[in-house]
């Protein structure tokens, strides 16, 4: 019963320690990289600032509908800042208008799952 015991006990240990993620493992050229291309989204300010709000119909949930399309709409070229509320059925996308157009967030938003399920409505485009 003892051995039992402690087999378990080092067994439970083990998988802890290998469990976790030594995030201290990474080597710095991999940590710089990473902070550098996302410093540089940050420090390129848009040319010509636009916000669109449109309403998107068929998100049935807010983590595997709402946040897919929040962070496609994020990792757009010229996109500054996308919002994606699920109850609102609301974006509110900040894009630099001399890279992106309403017309391709759209096409991104509805091209989302299986290209069917979103529909984008009510664009609004404030400079």
């Amino acid at each position: 019963m003892t051995f039992s015991k402690s087999f378990v006990s080092i067994a439970l240990t083990t998988l802890l320690f290998a469990g976790c993620k030594d995030t201290a493992s990474k080597s710095p050229a991999d940590s710089a990289s990473m902070d550098a291309s996302s410093e540089k989204k940050e420090m390129v300010a848009a040319v010509k600032p636009e916000t669109a709000t449109f309403h998107i119909e068929g998100m049935s949930c807010a983590v595997g509908c709402a946040k897919t399309i929040e962070k496609k709409l994020t990792e757009m070229n010229g996109v500054q800042n996308a919002t994606v509320d699920f109850d609102k059925k609301e974006a509110i996308v900040e894009f630099d208008a001399t890279i992106q157009t309403p017309e391709k967030l759209t096409q991104l938003v509805e091209a989302v799952a299986d290209g069917k399920t979103y529909k984008v409505s009510e664009m609004k485009v404030k400079g």
